[in-house]
């Protein structure tokens, strides 16, 4: 038995709270190897990385190393209609993954097509472009005004304005 205390602190929690971080480390660490990935910043900042728009339509799936030194390929997840923009763009995909490693560990990247649903690997889905919503009717702004200028407290006056606003501007049926 090991009396060093180091050795017993190791295996022991600390009392109170960890941060999570180093509760998750070694389990994403150990994941993230059984993948290929050496370096879990790929799978953690996959967004930082490559780009937002990108990373909305694609996600890293493994890296597997050639049997002779250099050269590892990236496989990249795509719905299929995404997989014709990304291959265009698999040149400055490549060059940032290698500047997030630090060296040119990436040699080649290859795409890979599925549904968004429906296979294990293609369950998790891709961010929604976010929902963009329309400019307010000038005239529904301009009624819903003149609704409420009669109401004495501001306050009230702009809330009820702002309720009319949304009532006249909702879509008809």
């Amino acid at each position: 038995m090991s009396t060093n205390p180091q050795d017993s602190r190791k295996s022991r929690r600390m009392r109170g709270f960890e941060r999570t971080s180093s509760l998750l480390s070694d389990p994403i660490r150990s994941a993230g190897e059984k993948r290929g990935f050496a370096v879990t910043r790929l799978l953690t900042h996959w967004a930082e990385i490559v780009g937002e728009g990108t990373a909305r339509v694609a996600r890293p799936v493994k890296v597997t190393y050639g049997r002779h030194g250099f050269g590892a390929t990236l496989t990249v997840l795509t719905t299929g209609a995404n997989a014709p923009m990304l291959e265009m763009q698999k040149e400055q995909i490549r060059e940032k993954v290698n500047a997030c490693y630090g060296y040119a560990a990436i040699s080649r990247i290859m795409l890979t097509q599925t549904a968004p649903t429906g296979f294990a690997e293609g369950q998790a889905q891709f961010a929604p472009a976010p929902k963009q919503t329309p400019a307010p009717d000038p005239r529904a702004l301009a009624q819903a005004a003149d609704l409420s200028k009669g109401v004495g407290d501001d306050s009230l006056r702009l809330a009820l304005e702002n309720l009319g606003r949304n009532v006249l501007s909702r879509p008809k049926r």
